[in-house]
């Protein structure tokens, strides 16, 4: 009989094996573990609860808390398809205090365990399962890396097993597409601590996406997986120490780095390094006022130029709080209104440039462009609208003599008499249950006249 292995040291939690796992790996913390139990008490065997009688898996995520203690220990150690018992003392499972009615005080318990499996825990920003992390081997630190940080890792990247790229790289945090490190790994990386290695599980959208990476050899939408080991961090200054003229040197610092990439129509870059800045500059001065602008205009052009108008038009908002006449931000709002087709608003924008700099060609342009597209849209809306009366109108006309045919010769007669003026405004049966009709003809004539 296989012999009880003493998983916390202290005899606390004991393991015994009824079935070997296939495999080396085993779930690390985080990782979303499916198992069945059937928990029993020690003293006389008596079951007190089974996932088995319930005919459904029990679902937990591992090392957060969730389970008692000892749960947390066992299942770390077993291997896909693993089955064991585990002998688990009252501090490692409900102390002294229990579960009434079914667990007493101080009870030992033991569980059966059949481990299903398990997925990676999920680091992806939207909890969309995209970037999956399995520990293989816990950091000796606490230390995780935070914007601006450099870090130094090595990167082993396989598609369907097979190694497509293999190399050490060190970059700071934020740029790491510069150096070719997929945003998968960069985003992971943030929940990484110092040594760790962790094998990643990417989804396309976080390593090649549609294209794929032909250089490589890694084919369009291709989920890929990174086995990752964090061996440096030199972090920046916390800004907490910082002094605000250090803070400001380090905006001004990444400010440059993002104009350049934004320079090289690295424009998610220089987003990324132009938003890490803007954290830097919380003291409130003329120079943090001014640099603040700087950024928040130069954010509009990497927007627009993404096509991103919605947030183009958010930085734009930003930088008229500073400055609410300021030219190139009631411009390049101006330039996303009109994109958005919002004519309106892109003409007030124009207009509010051309009130502070009447000869400003561009505006003036714009704002021609504006009036021009308004005057063709109203036009297009009379036409709609003219036809739209002409064909209600022809139908009122066609039902009401349709309606008139129908009549007795008598009423004929009746309506032979009176004019045309008076029959006009004597609503026929057709406009009498169809009131809008007479308000549409009132609207037609009104357009005739117009």
């Amino acid at each position: 009989m296989e012999e009880y292995i003493d998983l916390s040291r202290d005899g606390g939690v004991q393991k015994r094996i009824l079935q070997e796992g296939t495999g080396d790996e085993t779930p690390s913390k985080g990782c979303s573990v499916s198992l069945h139990y059937t928990g029993t008490l020690d003293a006389d065997g008596k079951k007190f609860d089974s996932s088995r009688d319930r005919n459904e898996p029990f679902q937990f995520n591992l090392g957060t808390g969730s389970v008692i203690k000892a749960f947390d220990i066992g299942v770390a150690s077993m291997k896909l398809g693993e089955k064991c018992i585990l002998r688990c003392a009252p501090k490692y499972a409900y102390g002294s205090s229990g579960s009434p009615p079914n667990i007493p005080p101080n009870a030992t318990l033991n569980f059966e365990l059949e481990i299903l499996g398990w997925k990676g825990a999920d680091l992806s920003p939207k909890s969309d399962g995209g970037i999956e992390r399995f520990i293989l081997r816990s950091g000796t630190s606490r230390d995780r890396p935070k914007g601006g940080d450099l870090v130094k890792i090595q990167l082993v990247g396989r598609h369907e097993g097979r190694v497509f790229e293999e190399r050490d790289v060190e970059f700071c945090m934020d740029e790491g597409k510069e150096f070719g490190v997929v945003s998968g790994v960069e985003l992971a990386l943030e929940s990484f601590n110092k040594a760790e290695m962790s094998r990643l599980v990417l989804k396309p959208q976080y390593a090649f996406g549609a294209e794929g990476n032909s250089e490589l050899g890694v084919p369009p939408n291709a989920t890929v997986e990174y086995t990752v080991t964090l061996n440096d961090i030199e972090p920046v200054a916390e800004r907490s120490m910082m002094s605000p003229d250090e803070m400001i040197a380090q905006a001004q610092l990444l400010r440059e780095k993002a104009t350049k990439y934004l320079k090289e129509e690295k424009h998610e870059l220089a987003l990324k390094l132009y938003n890490t800045a803007l954290t830097y500059l919380i003291h409130k001065s003329e120079e943090t006022d001014s640099m603040k602008l700087a950024i928040y205009l130069n954010k509009i052009l990497c927007y627009q130029k993404m096509h991103n108008h919605d947030e183009a038009k958010l930085s734009c908002v930003e930088a008229l709080k500073i400055d609410s006449k300021n030219v190139k931000a009631l411009y390049r709002q101006g330039m996303s209104n009109l994109a958005l087709e919002d004519l309106d608003r892109a003409l007030r924008d124009f207009s509010a440039v051309l009130e502070i700099e009447p000869e400003n060609k561009a505006a003036l342009n714009q704002a021609s462009i504006c009036k021009h597209k308004i005057k063709a849209y109203n036009d297009q809306q009379k036409k709609v609208f003219a036809n739209m009366f002409t064909k209600f109108a022809q139908s009122d006309s066609k039902k009401a003599q349709e309606e008139q045919s129908r009549q007795p010769d008598v009423m004929k007669q009746k309506f032979g008499e009176w004019g045309d003026d008076e029959r006009e405004h004597e609503p026929t049966r057709f406009e009498q249950e169809n009131p809008d009709v007479i308000m549409l003809n009132d609207l037609h004539k009104q357009f005739r006249n117009m």
